[in-house]
């Protein structure tokens, strides 16, 4: 019987490729989930901005009567229809996720930390779905708000490590560097975090709540747009130094190339922070600010998995036969 995996469609054969996976193929479901899973931390912005944080006023339901938008008398059928279109984007994280779960099992011979790394992000997913009800229920409250984009800043983390780790050996880390530089890897992305919420702060300080009757944190904008800005300084100048550390140590290049682009990552994302700020925060411009956040937070952890390596699987492996189907 002729399966998927062998459709002489090269499309057909990358879809179905979680069924008979090799170390590139899971690779690229990994990627696939760290792309999505930063697409919807980046359409869930774009809910805020439009003010169609309750287009949806309830959960799991769209309206009390119905799972799919109807017309409300209260509510505009332009903000249920982003609102749900969201909630849609849910399904399609979960399926990548899935499909990343069923590669590690198929992956001949089946690795236990690929396994226990895949499983994390359709747990993820659950955990933010219910999470994502909390913040209906709370009215779009600044903190329930604030954390489901650090929930997904997690997802991202854990599917980065399924990434990186699915080229990789089972053997221990061995650091490409010295200790003390490894060290100020682990040091710049504990900033880059504190960065990250910093920002939602600022967010859930700012003007675009969501909607109407949401709620926002008693801060003075300008302070906390400020202390932000601080922290900006110091990820930049960890960056510097990490960048400099490496380049007196004579360290790996692939080391070096994840801290320059992490570098133009952090510059695209202060001019683009600025710009907002002395524009009075226009709302395609946070758009721009939450998509480079989430780039700024995968480049950091680029740079962290840089500094350390395992055994490399070899190109042509018995590890890489695809699974029996």
């Amino acid at each position: 019987m002729k399966l998927p995996t062998d459709h002489p469609h090269p499309l057909v054969r990358r879809l179905f490729s979680f069924w008979a996976p090799t170390r590139e193929s899971m690779r690229g479901w990994a990627m696939a989930s760290v792309v999505v899973n930063a697409g919807i931390a980046v359409t869930g912005a774009g809910v805020r901005v439009t003010g169609s944080g309750l287009g949806c006023p309830t959960w799991p339901r769209c309206t009390p009567d119905s799972f799919v938008p109807v017309a409300h008398p209260e509510v505009s059928m332009l903000n249920m229809l982003v609102e749900f279109g969201n909630r849609l984007l849910t399904f399609l994280v979960l399926a990548v996720g899935l499909a990343c779960v069923v590669a590690a099992m198929r992956l001949a011979p089946r690795r236990r930390s690929l396994v226990w790394l895949a499983w994390l992000q359709p747990a993820g997913v659950l955990a933010q779905a219910l999470w994502g009800g909390l913040v209906v229920s709370t009215m779009l409250n600044p903190f329930t708000v604030g954390m489901h984009f650090l929930i997904s800043t997690g997802l991202i983390a854990a599917c980065w490590m399924l990434y990186a780790r699915a080229g990789e050996s089972d053997g221990p880390a061995r650091r490409v560097t010295h200790r003390d530089i490894r060290r100020l890897g682990y040091v710049l992305l504990a900033a880059v975090f504190v960065l990250l919420v910093a920002g939602v702060v600022v967010s859930g300080t700012g003007p675009h709540s969501g909607d109407e009757m949401a709620s926002r944190f008693d801060f003075d904008i300008e302070a906390v747009a400020r202390l932000h800005a601080d922290f900006v300084y110091i990820v930049v100048g960890l960056t510097f130094a990490l960048l400099f550390a490496l380049h007196v140590s004579h360290s790996q290049r692939p080391a070096r190339r994840a801290v320059l682009a992490l570098l133009a990552v952090e510059l695209g994302q202060g001019v683009i922070g600025y710009t907002q700020y002395f524009l009075a925060v226009p709302a395609a411009l946070v758009l721009l600010h939450v998509l480079g956040s989430t780039l700024v937070w995968i480049a950091a952890l680029r740079v962290v998995t840089s500094l350390r390596t395992r055994t490399p699987l070899p190109d042509h492996s018995p590890t890489e036969v695809p699974a029996a189907v």
